[in-house]
């Protein structure tokens, strides 16, 4: 969500963005790595060099996978939501605020 990706550090991303955020959350190197925005079509895959000196745990949508020993990371696009505001409160507008506050 937006909201964990900017609680994270990372951007805020506007609605209907065809972006994919990646943001680091205790990045040991490189140090200063502020994430990155892909194409909403980017696959990203995360190889774990040595599993069993380094056990890697990858949690997606409340599910935890233990022991992984590569990740793939797309945006599933069959999927839609639909978010309904008060109108003169659209989230828009909030989101073009909080960047500023």
């Amino acid at each position: 969500s937006t909201a964990y990706n900017y609680s994270a550090h990372g951007p805020i991303l506007p609605m209907g963005a065809d972006v994919l955020a990646m943001t680091a959350l205790n990045a040991y190197r490189p140090r200063r790595w502020r994430g990155a925005l892909l194409p909403k079509t980017a696959v990203v895959r995360i190889d774990v060099l040595d599993n069993t000196k380094r056990p890697v745990m990858a949690d997606a949508d409340s599910i935890s996978f233990k022991n992984v020993k590569k990740v793939e990371i797309s945006s599933e696009t069959k999927i839609q939501h639909r978010i309904l505001f008060n109108e003169g409160h659209g989230l828009d507008e909030r989101l073009i605020q909080e960047q500023f506050v």
